[in-house]
């Protein structure tokens, strides 16, 4: 592919990809054919497609028509504006920040939307996926590895999802590190919602990214070719937690493409959140029990006392006599009923409630959806 060059080509790529229904593939075949992005934007505006594999038998006519209606409303440099203005910088192959992992990419993007610094994009990082019904614990491990690997000095790539992808970018904005947000949506169009806050965090203090133009919508289609991204960009994926399908899973499976490390959580066998990193391992994916392990993975040199996430000779709670200690010597990071406590335990139920009560009250565990779990220590 030649990478499009001139603001009349950069422009039409943008009013292109702006179209209503046109993503990479339908936008690769118009511009493919067509020769040139300015000389496609002239195609869609006459609706002169014939021949052209719009992946769409059925809704072909309606797409060729809605195109054409939106083209004739809209002027390229207009749109390639207001995303100037609204600061969005876009990116094509060839341009001086365009990143070097994507130059070689098997699948490379024809353009990327970028709020932030787009300079960050070539910064070594790691990518920390899991998937969005996280554990609680899955939750404080995802972000007591973004905080790692931000002391590390490495971004901290993801797709500022709900769970393990937003605790993993909290936990590197906390460590005062780079995150780096692949989105599945315009930049504009915060998702989900209620993270509002850290996808302005994240724009601020690192980088958003995306093939998504303002006002796009998070389509289902959109995230697997999200997760490509993420892989295409990191060093290395750490899969926290995950289903065994699901968008994790799939950018494991992008990175396995590419030659990017694989590394996988291990968790419970009787957790559903740990069904797809056990399987990982059970294939031979390595172990990522901390960030040295990430570090050690990719050749780089761990001294020797670096922290772990879990230290067994500093971590374990104090004993205490009664059923007290019995409940807490049983709680664990996997959730449990208070009945299953209490049999754990050797307890009575009533011993039980008050136990946790009194753990619960001083941080040690807390309530969770499915009973308890403990708090693991900072």
């Amino acid at each position: 592919m030649t990478p499009p060059t001139g603001e009349d080509e950069r422009a039409a790529l943008v009013a292109l990809v702006s179209l209503p229904g046109m993503g990479p593939a339908r936008m690769t075949a118009v511009v493919e054919r067509a020769g040139s992005a300015a000389e496609a934007w002239s195609l869609v505006r006459r609706g002169d497609l014939d021949g052209i594999d719009l992946r769409s038998v059925l809704r072909r006519a309606e797409l060729v028509d809605g195109w054409r209606t939106a083209a004739r409303r809209e002027d390229p440099p207009d749109v390639l504006a207001r995303h100037r203005a609204a600061g969005v910088e876009v990116l094509l192959p060839g341009d001086a920040h365009w990143p070097s992992a994507l130059v070689t990419d098997p699948e490379p993007p024809r353009l990327l939307f970028v709020r932030g610094d787009p300079t960050l994009l070539e910064r070594p990082g790691v990518a920390v996926v899991g998937t969005r019904r996280c554990t609680a614990g899955g939750a404080h491990i995802a972000g007591r590895f973004g905080a790692g690997l931000a002391d590390a000095g490495l971004a901290v790539i993801s797709g500022l999802a709900l769970g393990i992808d937003g605790a993993a970018h909290r936990g590197a904005l906390g460590a005062g590190g780079v995150p780096v947000g692949v989105v599945g949506s315009g930049p504009d169009v915060v998702y989900p919602a209620r993270h509002r806050v850290l996808w302005g965090d994240v724009a601020d203090r690192g980088v958003l990214v995306g093939e998504a133009p303002l006002g796009a919508r998070p389509e289902r289609w959109r995230f697997p070719a999200r997760n490509r991204i993420i892989a295409a960009l990191s060093l290395a994926v750490v899969v926290v937690e995950s289903g065994a399908r699901g968008g994790s899973m799939t950018t494991a499976d992008e990175a396995g493409d590419r030659g990017v490390t694989v590394l996988a959580v291990p968790g419970s066998v009787l957790a559903e959140q740990s069904v797809g990193t056990n399987q990982l391992i059970s294939e031979g994916t390595p172990v990522a029990r901390d960030v040295a392990d990430v570090l050690a993975a990719l050749g780089v040199h761990v001294p020797a006392g670096t922290p772990r996430l879990f230290d067994p000779a500093g971590s374990a709670a104090p004993e205490s006599p009664g059923p007290g200690g019995a409940v807490a010597a049983v709680v664990s990071a996997v959730p449990a009923t208070v009945e299953q406590i209490a049999a754990a335990a050797d307890v009575s139920v009533t011993d039980a409630v008050t136990a946790l009560a009194r753990l619960e009250a001083t941080g040690a565990v807390r309530r969770v959806p499915g009973g308890y779990e403990r708090v693991a220590v900072p």
